[in-house]
């Protein structure tokens, strides 16, 4: 056996070694919070000299480090040999970079993710713990039509003209801004009609319900909510019979969840709650920023930008969101019912509606 393939024989070993430490007899990491590229980082390596024989040169860059893990590089990004089924999420498997059987691959980041991460860490990285208040220093503009401030009339009952945000009530009345990319939790909050606002999101129909209330108003009825979008007319779209593409904030190319984790893998569906999805570019629009979503009697965004609550105790929210105005009905007759009031989540929003003086 010529020395070469005794140095690759001994490397597959190890190798192999390595790939059990990382994953386990089983398929389990060897601890909470430790992935192979974790693993592989800050250490040491002895570069491998030998050549792969059935791979018909050298391997580009594969070594092995102090604790017995292969690392590798493929295509100037660092990675770890391990097996192609642990390569998830936003890594990617190279083949022909790493010693032992065929699925043991070169694990690095996509591209796509690795261009994305440095995009975002060059433009300042969305803090999910932050707490924006973009709102600051708005004020609801007079009600038309007999209706309180920030509201119209639509038939006999007044709605608000955009989609809700939220301020915090103190004990003395007093009022501040509430961050529209954060869950309200137990905090008394306030429903207010903002032209310019970012509407509030990640809301759940109990907490808009409660919001409504604490501005003197409610959430609307689904056959009150229904005539505001559809206007006298009773248009399937705000602005008219026929859908037009553009108008309203509809139809996002990609999924913001696929675009804040780098994947369209299953456990991103478990991550809606976080507060870095509506701040994505081309996300959520500013209230009323879509001049031409705008219904018969003058209500904005009612298709689009955000699902928004209606009075139905059992859940039902209406119009859409910035993703999609199709799956569930077109324009006005969107409608979804698969959750609860007490369900939230980045896409869900509200407006309020009260009785006509």
């Amino acid at each position: 056996m010529s020395a070469a393939v005794r140095a690759w024989a001994r490397l597959v070993a190890l190798a192999v070694a390595g790939t059990l430490a990382l994953c386990g007899c089983d398929g389990d990491p060897v601890a909470p919070g430790t992935d192979a590229g974790s693993a592989a980082s800050d250490s040491g390596s002895d570069t491998m000299d030998a050549a792969r024989p059935d791979a018909g040169g050298p391997d580009a860059d594969a070594s092995l480090d102090a604790s017995g893990v292969v690392t590798c590089t493929a295509g100037g990004v660092p990675g770890v040999c391990i097996d192609v089924a642990d390569c998830t999420g936003d890594r990617a498997p190279t083949p022909g970079l790493c010693p032992g059987p065929t699925a043991i691959q070169c694990c690095t980041a996509r591209p796509d993710a690795a261009a994305r991460d440095a995009a975002t860490a060059d433009a300042g990285a969305c803090d999910p713990a932050a707490m924006p208040t973009p709102n600051d220093g708005l004020v609801e503009e007079p009600g038309e039509g007999g209706c309180p401030a920030g509201m119209l009339r639509a038939d006999t009952f007044c709605v608000d003209r955009f989609e809700a945000s939220l301020s915090v009530v103190a004990a003395d009345g007093s009022l501040s801004s509430w961050s529209p990319f954060h869950n309200p939790g137990t905090r008394r909050v306030r429903a207010l009609s903002l032209r310019g606002a970012v509407p509030q999101g990640y809301v759940s129909g109990e907490q808009a319900s409660a919001a409504c209330l604490e501005a003197g108003k409610r959430l609307c009825t689904d056959p009150e909510w229904l005539r505001a979008c559809q206007g006298p007319s009773a248009w399937t779209y705000p602005y008219g019979a026929t859908r037009m593409p553009g108008v309203c904030n509809d139809a996002r190319a990609v999924h913001p969840a696929v675009e804040r984790f780098g994947t369209s893998d299953a456990w991103i569906w478990s991550r809606l709650g976080d507060a870095c999805i509506n701040q994505l570019p081309a996300s959520l629009a500013p209230a009323g920023e879509n001049a031409g979503c705008v219904t018969a009697e003058g209500a904005l965004d009612m298709m689009g930008n955000l699902h928004e609550w209606t009075a139905d105790p059992a859940g039902t929210f209406r119009g859409g969101f910035y993703v999609d105005t199709v799956l569930n009905g077109p324009g006005c007759l969107y409608r979804t019912t698969a959750h609860d009031v007490s369900h939230w989540d980045y896409s869900t929003g509200f407006r309020c509606c009260a009785d006509f003086p």
